[in-house]
């Protein structure tokens, strides 16, 4: 039988990574959250930052990172590099240091197209679930396990599920953009 609650759950949890998503964002001050999406090779494989060493915000505009093994280091300085974040590392032996600058115009309005294409993305997510569900409707009615009504009842329940989590994305860009541009 057809159980929306499994789709909810699957919506629920896109517009959950959405939110991790959108926390490592820079806004110009700092946040050890935003380097949450940075991923380091070491070990054979890719960790967190966080697994490789302490994160601390000392202050509003600095992250330090105290790297417990310091052959990790350089992968730590060049992962970070090479982000989206636009940061520039400095390296005291183990510890690393992230000054977060204040964000320019031009900066802020690159950070407002990648939260756009993020939420985009995360709609897509949507609609897939969505598209997931209506399919396994149309086989329930295929089968004839379900009647037509039934097929058209639940067909609008996930439409307005995926209607009220895609207002939810909207919101939280919109917000998130608000935060940005906020000087």
């Amino acid at each position: 039988m057809f159980d929306k609650n499994i789709f909810s759950h699957k919506m629920t949890v896109t517009i959950d990574r959405f939110d991790k998503e959108l926390l490592s964002i820079r806004t110009g001050r700092a946040n050890s959250k935003m380097l949450d999406l940075i991923k380091i090779d070491v070990y054979g494989q890719k960790m967190p930052i966080n697994q490789l060493a302490t994160i601390t915000t000392p202050e509003s505009r600095m992250i330090n990172i105290q790297v417990w093994d310091i052959n990790n280091v350089p992968f730590i300085d060049a992962a970070i590099k090479k982000s989206e974040l636009g940061l520039n590392p400095q390296i005291d032996g183990q510890l690393v240091r992230l000054p977060i600058p204040s964000l320019n115009e031009e900066r802020r309005n690159e950070i407002k197209k990648m939260i756009k294409t993020m939420g985009e993305k995360c709609k897509v997510s949507i609609r897939t679930v969505r598209r997931e569900a209506n399919d396994l409707l149309k086989n329930f009615l295929k089968n004839k396990e379900i009647s037509e009504d039934e097929l058209k009842s639940n067909e609008k329940l996930i439409q307005d599920m995926t209607d009220d989590n895609i207002k939810i994305i909207d919101q939280k860009v919109s917000l998130k953009e608000k935060e940005i541009m906020t000087i």
